[in-house]
């Protein structure tokens, strides 16, 4: 006759402090058996709740042991820790810098958060960077200053600028190529759903892609020598519908509750005037065009550029 184990309420916290006592006793390491051999009161989910939060909170490391089982030891606080030996001014900083996480943070507001002065903080910046702890890196927000942050993190695309900008410089010919490119590939698509002969509404929805679509038609042109995401190509999408080129549709994703953007081009409802397709139209310096002047219309690259067309 099989016995039931009656289960007592526990905090998490309780259960986990009994993890922590055994991985005490046994600083070889504890496996699951011994931990339900010790504590037979508590069922599975209990202890795999317990022990992924020891572990993602950094207390103890999740090991294979010379057998090739998974075994849990008590983390040493010594090995983790970068800063080891450093002096309590080094150790304030790094955490700054840490807590700043992959956005990083400037110089003027270490000084402020450490109420270093600047000398000091800059002797403890560069000795980290020797370190290989901290890297500086140029932000596109401010190309003159520099953010800090730990050495093994990618930087934040609000720093870089992500995908459009080369060391701080915005790339508008790879923009106006990808731009160009996700364009003829909705006008591709209107065409064929145009050429199946169907009714008008199939027609409408068959020259619908989603950005997942535009992402893969991208990515095997070869076009781009970055690793675009969708979200890169849902950007160059949405300048399409400022143009008023293409229009967006968003519908529920099959299978779960999320959504999916699908896209199709359009034709303008008005054509432009004269004037605004000529560069003259939105040149930001028309005013300011002469004969003679600094800029005028027989140099203007755009304008030989647009006679040509």
């Amino acid at each position: 006759m099989a016995t039931n184990i009656k289960q007592e309420p526990v905090e998490d916290t309780d259960l986990e402090t009994r993890i922590i006592l055994l991985c005490h006793k046994n600083p070889d390491g504890i496996n699951d058996a011994l931990i339900q051999d010790d504590m037979p009161q508590f069922d599975v989910k209990q202890r795999v709740t317990a022990i992924n939060r020891l572990l993602s909170t950094g207390r103890i490391d999740l090991l294979k042991s010379s057998t090739g089982k998974l075994i849990y030891k008590l983390k040493d606080p010594g090995a983790t820790d970068p800063v080891k030996g450093a002096d309590q001014q080094e150790k304030v900083v790094y955490q700054i810098i840490k807590d700043a996480n992959n956005k990083g943070i400037w110089i003027r507001d270490i000084r402020f958060k450490s109420n270093l002065l600047l000398t000091q903080v800059n002797k403890i910046l560069k000795n980290l960077e020797s370190k290989k702890l901290i890297k500086a890196v140029k932000s596109v927000a401010a190309s003159k200053k520099k953010v800090y942050m730990l050495y093994n993190l990618e930087p934040d695309r609000s720093v870089t600028g992500g995908a459009w900008y080369s060391d701080q410089d915005f790339e508008s010919e790879f923009v106006e190529v990808l731009n160009q490119q996700c364009y003829k590939f909705l006008v591709q698509k209107a065409e064929s759903a145009q050429e199946t002969k169907v009714d008008p509404i199939a027609q409408r929805n068959g020259s619908y892609a989603s950005s997942q679509d535009v992402w893969k038609y991208i990515s095997e042109l070869g076009i781009s020598k970055v690793q675009l995401s969708v979200e890169d190509i849902e950007t160059i999408l949405d300048t399409l519908i400022y143009d008023g080129k293409c229009e967006r549709s968003i519908v529920a994703a099959a299978g779960d509750s999320g959504q999916t953007k699908l896209y199709r081009s359009v034709k303008p409802i008005i054509e432009s005037t004269g004037l605004m397709r000529m560069p003259c139209g939105s040149c930001p310096v028309f005013h300011n065009c002469y004969e003679g002047g600094a800029v005028s219309p027989t140099s203007c690259i755009y304008m030989k550029d647009w006679l040509q067309l």
